[in-house]
């Protein structure tokens, strides 16, 4: 009895991994590694801190305060990099290189996002680093691959929803501006493709002792999301059209403006007996046997008169009034939510998509609420393992106890600035009220309560 009540084994515990990533998709990657068990070991340069430590791509900081150290207090940084380790080195100089190159030798996996050129120009692309550890799994992130006219491109993923051709899908009819879909889109992706690869790589060396190199162009991954038109070109020479948020082939569907402000709801309708449902629950049970709207081709033909039906009655109804009423009549029907209705809706708490992770006192962040992982195991309970690790936090911990430096050589290396336990170039910090980034755009609104409502 006393066993089962144990915390069960983490499957990827006594697994270490090198992260030398930057930005979004593979750090967030080695993030859900560690909630796994994984030991991830983050390399960042004193002059080279990873952007999410600052500036545009940082989010916000706890209760809007910068504090001493504002580059460890960060929310990308710290749900990122969640449950990892800190070794701040300078990769620039050849003792930086060599520390990691060390770091190979003891560990599993070695991930990195740079463009192809640099690991090549360091020597330490797959078959360099495979010379120091034959069985090590190198897992690299990049816009278009190592290989190919665009290899060399900088890339990220606001600029390569253009190159996978997902901008010329969004936007509306008749509009001649192509649309992106929001907000590095194909950076979560890579996080999910680059977990599972890492995953398969590791079930790979277990079955037959050989380490590989897991290869990730974002550019492919986004292709993915636009696959049944470039069939469509493929097969049938034909590029389709932008059509805004209606259906190909169904009818109707769309996205309409609810009470309040800015609330919307989706509907998709899928056949005759929904399109029924939906005239009943609106008060109009005559539009289903209406010709103009009684079977799907003549849906699809009067749409913009169906959209005008629906628009005035979800103007008097809230986006989840909507939801639950259209639901409960057998109609696809979706809120869209809103970052506050993502942490605090019933079903992301019924689900525990949110979880709460508490800073050591000594950081002065307290609790807060930082989202889990898009899966449930049902015999082993996860959770992130703690908070993003301040700069340079575990230095003297992997050279001296994991690499065996002795303690004139750290003091070398710490003298010399090759490593560092606070930035020598700071990101930006950005310092407005909540008040004001609203005046500003930067948020659409703010919520005094958060705190009460997330229970922190």
């Amino acid at each position: 009895m006393a066993d089962q009540q144990q915390a069960p084994e983490l499957p990827l515990k006594g697994l270490r991994i090198i992260d030398i990533s930057n930005v979004f998709s593979l750090p967030y990657a080695g993030g859900l590694l560690a909630d796994l068990g994984a030991e991830v070991i983050k390399i960042e340069g004193p002059a080279r801190l990873d952007v999410s430590r600052g500036g545009a791509f940082s989010g916000v900081y706890p209760d809007n305060e910068p504090g001493d150290d504002p580059y460890n207090r960060t929310s990308t940084y710290n749900l990122l990099n969640r449950g990892k380790k800190s070794l701040a080195v300078d990769l620039r100089r050849s003792e930086g290189r060599q520390i990691l190159k060390d770091l190979i030798k003891v560990s599993d996996v070695l991930t990195e996002n740079f463009t192809p050129r640099v690991m090549r120009g360091w020597e330490l692309d797959y078959p360099n680093a495979k010379a120091l550890n034959p069985n090590l799994i190198m897992v690299s992130c990049s816009g278009y691959g190592p290989e190919g006219p665009y290899s060399r491109y900088p890339a990220q993923a606001t600029t390569q929803e253009a190159t996978h051709g997902l901008v010329h899908a969004t936007g509306y009819r008749g509009d001649d501006v192509p649309s992106k879909a929001g907000q590095s889109f194909v950076d979560f992706l890579a996080t999910w493709a680059l977990v599972i690869g890492t995953t398969m790589a590791l079930r790979y060396r277990n079955r037959f002792g050989k380490g590989m190199w897991v290869d990730v162009a974002m550019y492919q991954l986004g292709c993915t999301m636009v696959a049944e038109r470039i069939l469509d070109w493929q097969v049938n020479g034909r590029l389709a059209e932008r059509i805004g948020n209606r259906h190909p082939w169904l009818a109707p569907q769309g996205c309409y403006r609810c009470a309040g402000q800015d609330e919307w709801c989706v509907v998709s309708v899928q056949d005759d007996e929904e399109w029924a449902a939906l005239s009943r629950t609106i008060g109009q049970p005559d539009l289903a046997g209406d010709p103009r709207f009684a079977t799907n081709a003549a849906r699809m033909q009067n749409h913009d008169a169906i959209d005008a039906i629906i628009s005035a009655w979800m103007a008097g109804v809230g986006k989840f009034e909507a939801m639950d009423t259209l639901q409960a009549a057998g109609v696809r029907a979706a809120a869209v939510f809103d970052a506050r209705d993502m942490h605090v809706d019933r079903h992301a708490k019924a689900r525990g998509l949110m979880e709460t992770l508490t800073f050591p006192p000594e950081r002065a962040i307290g609790k807060r609420a930082i989202i889990g992982r898009p899966w449930k195991l049902s015999k082993l309970p996860l959770s992130a393992r703690g908070p993003g690790p301040c700069f340079g936090a575990h230095n003297r911990e992997i050279l001296c106890d994991l690499l065996g430096y002795s303690d004139g050589h750290y003091q070398s290396l710490a003298a010399s600035g090759v490593i560092g336990s606070e930035p020598t170039v700071p990101r930006p910090v950005v310092r407005m009220s909540m008040d004001d980034r609203v005046r500003g755009g930067r948020l659409a609104y703010w919520d005094p309560d958060y705190k009460q409502r997330l229970g922190i």
